[in-house]
């Protein structure tokens, strides 16, 4: 039996094709400036997403970072989901390395934010107040493709109220094909956005901040700071680019998947499952009680990985195909029957 891994989008193999694109990349210093692979993946990436500069890093985690500390200074505040990565899953690496200071809220089920509740914790410019200098939304969140009309709405909110805009877009091409548009129909709304590489697309490192150039240059000096510079980078940013040109359309599929998944899922009695229709490419189900707690170790001894707890996300990806679906719900039926 073949390995089964549904943990997360993030644990796809490079694929032979892309292998060898990095294999032969041609490199050079790119702290020096000096990698042609990466000055291409950079400028392929701003071209894409409709922004004048494109900076790679080696995480979504430092993306996010840079953009953050680009956007604001000591004793500024961003606003984001109490749920969202830039806040709960990156250590606290705003707080800890640029002293700038979260100001969480909770999402809206659609993983958009309430902007009367956002207007309602924006700071006075007053000294008692740390200044509210920018505001961080996410899509995908949690696999939801936020509605295209909200865009335009959080951009004007934004203006409105003297916020920048970051967009965590570790996903935005999932997002991009979800809702059948351009990926700049949702980048063209934000000052600065993060896209993964090593996620649905396929490739084994690197993200991507993009933006205009003088938040890209600043942005730049801060990679280096917290050690982010790379040296011969084109032999992985080689894979970002066979990505960007190879797997986006192909996220459908992923999709497509799992909404099979949360088909055949549903049909177990006893398990909740969450598929809405702005899904992308995760399931989350919630078992019966009497089966949380066994389903994770059941299904590693038939060589399918899944996290576990109460409420399971299932994630498809590239290196899954619909008989690695249909096995994984013949696995969980046995188990629940």
């Amino acid at each position: 039996m073949r390995q089964i891994d549904l943990r997360s989008d993030t644990v796809t193999q490079p694929t032979q094709k892309m292998r060898e694109i990095m294999a032969g990349a041609p490199v050079g210093d790119d702290v020096f400036g000096d990698d042609p692979t990466v000055n291409r993946l950079e400028e392929l990436a701003a071209g894409m997403l409709g922004k004048e500069a494109a900076i790679f890093a080696p995480s979504g985690t430092q993306t996010n970072l840079i953009a953050l500390l680009a956007h604001c200074q000591r004793g500024d505040e961003y606003i984001v989901g109490q749920v969202a990565h830039t806040y709960r899953y990156e250590a606290g690496g705003a707080a800890v390395l640029g002293s700038i200071q979260p100001q969480p809220l909770d999402f809206n089920p659609d993983g958009t934010f309430d902007l009367n509740r956002v207007e309602q914790v924006i700071k006075p410019d007053d000294y008692h107040f740390a200044r509210s200098k920018l505001l961080c939304v996410e899509n995908t969140h949690n696999g939801l493709a936020l509605p295209l009309d909200y865009f335009p709405r959080v951009a004007e909110f934004g203006a409105d109220h003297g916020l920048s805009l970051h967009l965590d877009g570790a996903r935005i091409f999932n997002a991009a094909v979800k809702c059948a548009v351009g990926v700049t129909e949702i980048a063209q709304h934000f000052d600065t956005v993060s896209v993964c590489l090593s996620k649905g697309l396929g490739a084994p490192v690197g993200s991507l901040l993009c933006g205009d150039e003088p938040t890209i240059a600043r942005a730049r000096r801060w990679r280096k700071m917290v050690g982010g510079g790379m040296r011969q980078a084109g032999i992985i940013a080689a894979a970002g680019i066979f990505a960007l040109d190879n797997h986006v359309e192909r996220l459908q599929t992923d999709h497509d998947h799992a909404h099979l998944l949360a088909e055949g899922l549903g049909t177990i009695e006893g398990y909740t499952v969450e598929y809405p229709e702005a899904q992308t490419n995760m399931v989350f189900v919630s078992p019966p009680a009497d089966k949380a707690s066994g389903l994770q170790s059941y299904l590693a001894d038939h060589k399918v990985k899944i996290l576990g707890g109460s409420r399971i996300r299932l994630v498809t990806h590239l290196d899954i195909n619909r008989e690695d679906v249909e096995r994984v719900i013949a696995l969980i039926k046995s188990y629940g029957s």
